[in-house]
C-alpha cells in the first residue's frame, strides 16, 4: 500500500469521525431543543443529503479538472467555515441553513478522496476502496460513541469537537496531499475497454448504480423504520444502539471473513456483489419474523457481512468503467446515487409502514434487491471488450 494512500485513509478517519460527532443526533437536537416538529427534522436532514448529492457531483467534476487536493481543499474550506459557523450560530434557522452548507461541502470531499485513492494506488484494484471504506466506518464507530459522551455535557461542545476534528482535517490535507503523484487509473482498468465504449461505459453505470441506490434505500431502513420498530416491541435504544456497535466492530474486524469469501466464491466484483445481495435478503427476510432481540442481532451480523462485499465494490467497478479524465465524475455519480437512496429510503419506508405495516415494507425490500441483483448481472452486458471494438472498427473500414 502506497504512503499516499495511508495518509488519506487517516484523512479520511478524521473526516468521518468529525462528521459522526454530529450526524447521529441532528434529529435530537432539531426536536428537543429547538423545538421542532420530527417532519421539520426530517425535511432539514433532506436538505442537507440533497446538498450532499449536489456536493457529490460538483467534487467529481472537480477533481477531473483540477486534481484531487484542490478539490479536496475546496470542500473542508467550505464545510469547515459552515462547521465554525455552526459553533457560535446554532439556533434556529442558522442551523438549517449552516448544515445544508455543510452537506455541500463534505459532498465535495468524498467522490474526490475515492477518485484520488484509485489513482495513488491503480493496480490495488478493489483494496484501495476497500480501505477506504474500512476507514470511514471506523471514524463512525468512533465519532459516534464519543458525540453522545460528548452531547451528555452539551451540544455546543459537539459543533466544537466537530470543527477541531475538521480542522485537523484540514492540516493533514494541506501538508500530506499536495505532494501526493497520482497515476493514470483508467490506463491499469482489469476490463481494460476502448473508448469507443464511452456511452455504453457511462450507460453501465447507471445501471449498476440504479441498483447500487435501492440497496441504500433498503438499508437506510436500519436506522429508520426499522429503529422506530424495535422500539415499539419493547427493545430498549440501549440495546438498538449495540446493533450499530456491532455493525462497525465486524467492518473493522471481519475483513479476513471478507478476504476469505472473494478468494473462495467471488473472484469478480460482479460475484462479490451479487452475494453480497443475496446475504442482504437473507438478513431482511429475518426481519418478516423477528420480535426478540437476538433475531434483529442476527440479522444485523448478516447484514453487514453483505455490506461489506457490496459497498466497496460499486466505486471498484466505478473506477474501472471510467475513461481518462472522468474518473472523478464517475465517483461523484456513484456518491451521489448513495446519498440518493438514503435521502429517498426514509420517506419511503415511513410511508410503508405508516399504511401497510413493517412486513409489507420488508416484503417490498426484498424485491428491490432482486432488481438490484438483476441490474448488476446486466450493467456491463453492452460493453465489448477492446479488442472485439478494434476487431470491427478495422472490419468496417
Amino acid at each position: 500500500m502506497p504512503r499516499a494512500l495511508k495518509i488519506l485513509i487517516i484523512g479520511m478517519f478524521i473526516n468521518v469521525t468529525g462528521a459522526s460527532f454530529l450526524w447521529p443526533l441532528n434529529t435530537i437536537y432539531i426536536h428537543n431543543h429547538l423545538g421542532k416538529s420530527l417532519t421539520v427534522a426530517g425535511l432539514v436532514l433532506m436538505l442537507n443529503s440533497g446538498a450532499s448529492v449536489a456536493g457529490n457531483l460538483c467534487g467529481g467534476v472537480l477533481f477531473d479538472k483540477i486534481g484531487g487536493f484542490k478539490s479536496i481543499m475546496l470542500g473542508i474550506a467550505i464545510t469547515l467555515a459552515s462547521l465554525m459557523g455552526l459553533v457560535f450560530f446554532h439556533d434556529w434557522p442558522a442551523y438549517i441553513v449552516l448544515l445544508t452548507i455543510v452537506g455541500f461541502g463534505s459532498g465535495v470531499v468524498f467522490p474526490a478522496s475515492y477518485a484520488m485513492a484509485g489513482s495513488v494506488w491503480p493496480e490495488g484494484g478493489r483494496k484501495a476502496f476497500n480501505a477506504i471504506y474500512v476507514a470511514q466506518n471506523a471514524g463512525v464507530a468512533v465519532g459516534s460513541a464519543l458525540g453522545g459522551v460528548v452531547a451528555s455535557f452539551s451540544f455546543s461542545y459537539v459543533f466544537l469537537a466537530n470543527a477541531v476534528l475538521y480542522l485537523i482535517f484540514f492540516f493533514i490535507v494541506y501538508f500530506g496531499f499536495r505532494n501526493i503523484q497520482t497515476k493514470d487509473a483508467s490506463q491499469t482498468s482489469v476490463l481494460d475497454y476502448d473508448a469507443v465504449n464511452s456511452k455504453a461505459k457511462f450507460a453501465a453505470l447507471i445501471i449498476l448504480c440504479s441498483g447500487y441506490v435501492l440497496g441504500w434505500l433498503a438499508y437506510s431502513q436500519w436506522s429508520t423504520t426499522i429503529a422506530s420498530y424495535t422500539q415499539s416491541i419493547g427493545i430498549s435504544l440501549s440495546l438498538y444502539s449495540v446493533l450499530w456497535t456491532v455493525n462497525g466492530i465486524l467492518i473493522v474486524l471481519g475483513q479476513p471473513l471478507v478476504s476469505f469469501v472473494v478468494k473462495k466464491w467471488a473472484e469478480s466484483l460482479k460475484a462479490q456483489m451479487v452475494i453480497g445481495f443475496i446475504i442482504f435478503i437473507v438478513s431482511f427476510s429475518m426481519l418478516l419474523t423477528a420480535k426478540h432481540f437476538p433475531m434483529f442481532l442476527a440479522a444485523m451480523v448478516i447484514l453487514t457481512i453483505g455490506e461489506m462485499l457490496v459497498w466497496p465494490a460499486v466505486p471498484t467497478i466505478a473506477n474501472q468503467l471510467a475513461p481518462k479524465g472522468k474518473e472523478g465524475f464517475y465517483q461523484g455519480f456513484v456518491n451521489s446515487a448513495a446519498t440518493g437512496g438514503r435521502m429517498i429510503g426514509p420517506l419511503f419506508g415511513g410511508l410503508l409502514v405508516d399504511h401497510f405495516g413493517i412486513q409489507a415494507l420488508v416484503l417490498s425490500l426484498l424485491v428491490l434487491l432482486l432488481i438490484s441483483i438483476a441490474t448488476t448481472l446486466l450493467y456491463d452486458k453492452r460493453i465489448k471488450p477492446a479488442k472485439e471494438t478494434n476487431r470491427q472498427a478495422s472490419i468496417s473500414s
